[in-house]
This record gives C-alpha cells, sequence and structure tokens, in this order.
C-alpha cells in the first residue's frame, strides 16, 4: 500500500502542519512554550524554577510571560543540565524535569567532546519525533516523484535497536530507540527489517543489507552520508554492479542529517545511476528541530508547534569566548525578533526536560518569514587561535571548492588548531582515496579560505604561521571512530579536533610514536 495512502488511511492527522503553516510563528512558539510550563510545573525543575509564577505572566504582554521565563530560568550546557538533574533521572528518580520516570538515553558523542553524553529521551519526546517525521512524510508530495515511487520501501540505517538495560532505563542510539519502537503500520514500509536493525556488530548489519538488498524495493534512504556511502559501495561490490539504481531502481530520495552533505555529494553521484533528491534534516538526540520541507532549497524550516521552544543567542564575540563558551550575560532572543542572514546558537526548552540548554549548533536565520533555518557549525567547532574566527561552514565550502578544482573526492577531514614555534599553525587531516599532491592541495585550501574569510587572511600574514596538510585513505577515519566505539548509527567525525580528541588522533595515526 502506497505510504501516503497509508498515512492518510489510518487517520493521521495534517493539523499542526496546517496550524504552522498558517499560523504566526511567535503565536505558535507563545502556545508551546506555555504547554511545556504547564506540563512541567510539578516537576523538580518546575517548582525550583517557579513555574507557576512564569506561567502567570501569559496572560500579560508576550515582553513580560518571555522576560519572567529568561529571568526565573537559567541557561543550560550539558554539563549543567546533566549534573544538576538529568542525572537524578538516570538514577530512576521521577519527575525531575519532565512527568514519570525516563526510561530511555540517547548516547549522544557530542562531537566535541571524547565521552558519551545521555540525552533524555520521554515517552512525550518520542511521540514528538514521530509526528515531526509524518510530517516530513508528507511533504514528499511536493515532490516531482513517479507514482511507483510512494508504492516501495524505505531504508533507515541506525544503530541497534538492541538497547542496553541499565536496569532503571534503556541506553542506545537515538536511531536504535526510534526503530526499536516504530508504529506499526510503518512496519510495512521499513528495512532493513527487526532482526537485521537489532544486530550491534555493525560489519555484520551492512554485510546482511548487501546480501537482502536486492529482494527489496527501496525508494527512501535515510542515514548519515558517511555510513550510508559505505553501504551503497558495499552493496555494488557484492552484487557486482556499477550503480545502486541497478539495485534499487525506484530510489529517489536520499533523507540525510547530522553533517554537511557537500563534502559527500561528488563520491554519492558516483554510485548513482541517475540523479535523486537530497533532503535535509535536524533531528538530534536533543529533538526533531527542522526538515526541508520544499524542493530545491538549502534551508530548513523549523518545527514550532510540537515540543519545542526556541531562543536564540547572538553568535559573536561578545557572547562567546574562543573555546565556544557561552559567556554570562548573553541576551537571547525570540523567534520574532531574530534577523535574515545573521548567526544564532539555538536554546531549547523540550518535551524531554531540556531547559535553555544550549544545543551546540550555528544556525544562520535564512528566512524569517518562514522560519527558515541552515546549520553553519558547532559553537565549540571552529578555530580561533589568533583571531581568524574561521567556522565550519568556511571548512565545508574550502573543501568543496578545492576538490572540485583538483577533481578529487573527499568525503572526510578534521583541522586541529596547534602551537606553531611561538606562534600558531592549523593542521588539516583530509580524507581521500585520490592521489593528490599534499603541498598543493594545502596550497590552493588555503588560499580558498583567504578569499572566503578576511580575519583568516589577515592573520595568515600575523600569527597564523603555517598551513600543514596530512592526505590520508578514507577508511583511516573510519576505524579510529571504530577504536572508539563509535561506528554507525548517528556517529559523524568531528570537524575541529581539540584537547584529548586530538591526542588520541595523534596516537592513533603513530601508535610507536
Amino acid at each position: 500500500m502506497p505510504i501516503l495512502g497509508t498515512l492518510l488511511k489510518k487517520g493521521i492527522r495534517i493539523r499542526e502542519s496546517l496550524e504552522q503553516e498558517y499560523s504566526n510563528p511567535l503565536d505558535l512558539q507563545k502556545n508551546e512554550l506555555k504547554k511545556l510550563l504547564i506540563t512541567a510545573s510539578q516537576t523538580a525543575f518546575g517548582k525550583t524554577y517557579s513555574f507557576d509564577h512564569i506561567l502567570a505572566g501569559y496572560r500579560y504582554f508576550d515582553k513580560e510571560f518571555f522576560e519572567r521565563f529568561k529571568k526565573n530560568v537559567p541557561i543550560h550546557d550539558y554539563d549543567k543540565m546533566y549534573g544538576e538533574w538529568w542525572a537524578q533521572s538516570k538514577q530512576g528518580k521521577s519527575n525531575i524535569c519532565w512527568p514519570g520516570k525516563v526510561k530511555y538515553f540517547a548516547l549522544s558523542s557530542g562531537t566535541s567532546e571524547a565521552s558519551s553524553k545521555y540525552i533524555p529521551i520521554t515517552k512525550d519526546m518520542k511521540k514528538a519525533i514521530q509526528k515531526t517525521s509524518i510530517r516530513q512524510i508528507l511533504t514528499l508530495s511536493k515532490y516531482d516523484l513517479p507514482s511507483e515511487f510512494f508504492q516501495g520501501g524505505i531504508l533507515m540505517l541506525g544503530g541497534s535497536t538492541q538497547l542496553n538495560n541499565r536496569g532503571s532505563y534503556f541506553e542506545g542510539d537515538l536511531s536504535g530507540i526510534q526503530a526499536a519502537q516504530l508504529p506499526f503500520w510503518f512496519q510495512h514500509f521499513y528495512k532493513p527489517g527487526k532482526r537485521i536493525a537489532k544486530t550491534r556488530d555493525w560489519e555484520e548489519k551492512l554485510n546482511e543489507i548487501a546480501r537482502k538488498a536486492r529482494s527489496w524495493n527501496i525508494n527512501i534512504i535515510v542515514g548519515v552520508p558517511a555510513w550510508i556511502q559505505i553501504l551503497m559501495e558495499k552493496i555494488l561490490d557484492y552484487h557486482n554492479v556499477s550503480n545502486i539504481h541497478e539495485i534499487w531502481p525506484n530510489l529517489s530520495v536520499y533523507v540525510h542529517g547530522g553533517v554537511s552533505f557537500d563534502p559527500y555529494r561528488k563520491g554519492f553521484g558516483k554510485l548513482l545511476g541517475r540523479d535523486i533528491h537530497y533532503i535535509e534534516t535536524y533531528l538530534a538526540s536533543e529533538g526533531f528541530i527542522g526538515f526541508q520541507n520544499r524542493p530545491n532549497q538549502k534551508s530548513m524550516r523549523l518545527v514550532l508547534n510540537n515540543g519545542i521552544f526556541y531562543e536564540f543567542v547572538p553568535f559573536e564575540r561578545s557572547y562567546f569566548d574562543e573555546d565556544g563558551q557561552l559567556l554570562p550575560d548573553a541576551p537571547t532572543v525570540m523567534i520574532d525578533q531574530v534577523e535574515e542572514g545573521r548567526e544564532y546558537a539555538p536554546l531549547i526548552s523540550t518535551c524531554a526536560g531540556a531547559w535553555r540548554y544550549l544545543i551546540g549548533d550555528v544556525v544562520k536565520i535564512s528566512n524569517k518569514a518562514e522560519a527558515e533555518i541552515i546549520i553553519t557549525g558547532r559553537t565549540k567547532h571552529f578555530l580561533s587561535l589568533c583571531g581568524e574566527h574561521l567556522s565550519v561552514d568556511n571548512m565545508n565550502k574550502a573543501i568543496e571548492v578545492v576538490a572540485d578544482d583538483l577533481n578529487i573526492n573527499i568525503p572526510e577531514f578534521t583541522v586541529a588548531g596547534i602551537p606553531h614555534q611561538s606562534l600558531f599553525a592549523h593542521h588539516w587531516y583530509i580524507g581521500t582515496d585520490d592521489t593528490v599532491n599534499e603541498a598543493e592541495l594545502g596550497l590552493k585550501l588555503d588560499n580558498v579560505i583567504k578569499q572566503l574569510n578576511d580575519d583568516y587572511a589577515v592573520e595568515r600574514e600575523a600569527a597564523l604561521k603555517e598551513v600543514f596538510v596530512s592526505v590520508l585513505p578514507v577508511a583511516t577515519f573510519y576505524k579510529y571512530m571504530e577504536s572508539k566505539g563509535k561506528v554507525g548509527g548517528q556517529n559523524k567525525f568531528p570537524r575541529v579536533i581539540k584537547d584529548t580528541q586530538l591526542q588520541d588522533w595523534r596516537s592513533f595515526l603513530n601508535p610507536t610514536a
């Protein structure tokens, strides 16, 4: 049965989508905050920070309601949120930041630190993620897709659905938590199916999917680019075919997120028999924040009425230190106060019990009226050893330009800022399986970044004395992640590598050093 038809037949409501389509963003967000505060008002967190007092301001001007919220509730990063609150939920205590017990925790690498983070996944958050997923599926009707497309299956390549039982809770990759509890009606479309999805051994899972691939009619693929590319290469090799459309002729959509797709685009193109639609999502362990809801656009629309309230901190030197830490007294603005073209670090309050939580991403407002954004980096994933202010967005664009210029594929890279002589340098680790001259690549990369970033160009004449480049096989990046138990699922290699993670990386590359 076609999936869109099933959604309609099962009575899946699209009221929320229409509500956002025809409502004022601030009105939606004000109402969402009210619902969150009412629901959590009798929790330990709600009582500590006087949610009842905040709610009393709802009937007054918007400013009064929001100001009470900002005045009463402090901003939290992960360490503060977990240390003061979530750790209690993890111990099995009830009604800490959200009503009831938290039965699931998503393990997140955090991409900035080496250790895992534990993100609570409540029953309400699971429902919210499912509802937003359905809203995204419904947007496929806007795309030029053949009628047979809607008859096929969806391959979701995620973490194991066999979660770790820790007594008072289960833990695992968010994708595994979600896949373990798919709605009954969706299981008809879902691949690789329950048995393979349980597999914890990543290599075994990929091999099983490769063996079964020809027997499935896959029209949509969902997953992190690096792992999807590895899977497709394995399928082509196993079946001895030249492109994935020889196996899945109706494959028309790839849904991706978690990392910029641009470095992978060229490599993906070589594995396809024809063009497909690429659709970006903003699904974090903390919630399903947004998705691309129209064809031929780079931006994603924030979901404003499904369990998440947003604030935005201008991502400027005045409000963040050189390590990407938020400074005290940094201001926040609401959805109606953001400016197009400006970068912000979002704070979220959610139905999983995150409150004024700095998620760690940096977004650019691309369309204020439509609440559309582009992810440009991470608060801690930029280099500014001496004022060069090099963002992940700069890095991605530079890699894309250089790869095109040299006609090579660079799906993985990372950059470290290091002391050099008495000043500083950048060390790029470039992942490519193509032959390239390191010196030429480094020179081109340096010149492109100078064109993209004026601060970088200035510092290259001053304190940033050198740019080093090490070219490595792409597999080296994935082997390192495997050595850290971070293979597959939503794991990805950080674009900026610092501190203990940099030491581990160097030791991995030179174990005898």
